[in-house]
């Protein structure tokens, strides 16, 4: 599968912000959008940057001092979605796709086993995927 496979399934329009808009702004896009960094244009609509919610965070910490008086009880997310340490990969995978989430607290019962992230997925798919490829290799030229 090639990037094109996956940009032809996506919604053709990307969202962007200017260089000189601020960061509330880029904030309340990426918040709008339900994504995770916009590209950043300059004045004559060039590529010359990205913006992420990491990158945002990373402000956070010394610039605002509402944040110092915030309770975390007051932003977090209650409605959880959960996994289970016998989920499969793919399922977990399509769960944390298709609520657009990134990680994913593993419970059994009402006690925390530990988090997966969705890239700790992935990395699980791709190593699986190379211990396969190896075996077949194995098993048509030998050895």
């Amino acid at each position: 599968m090639k990037l094109s496979n996956i940009l032809d399934s996506k919604c053709d329009e990307v969202q962007t912000i200017h260089e000189d808009r601020t960061v509330h702004d880029a904030i309340k896009v990426l918040f709008k959008n339900r994504i995770g960094a916009l590209l950043v244009l300059d004045h004559q609509e060039r590529l010359v940057g990205i913006i992420s919610e990491r990158d945002v965070l990373w402000e956070c910490v010394d610039r605002d001092s509402l944040l110092r008086r915030t309770l975390v009880k007051q932003v977090m997310t209650t409605e959880l979605i959960i996994g289970i340490p016998e989920d499969d990969i793919d399922h977990s995978l399509a769960v944390m796709t298709n609520n657009r989430i990134r990680h994913l607290p593993v419970m059994r019962g009402k006690s925390i086993v530990g988090i997966v992230s969705i890239g700790d997925l992935v990395k699980a798919e791709l190593d699986e995927s190379e211990v396969d490829n190896r075996y077949l290799k194995q098993y048509i030229f030998g050895g």
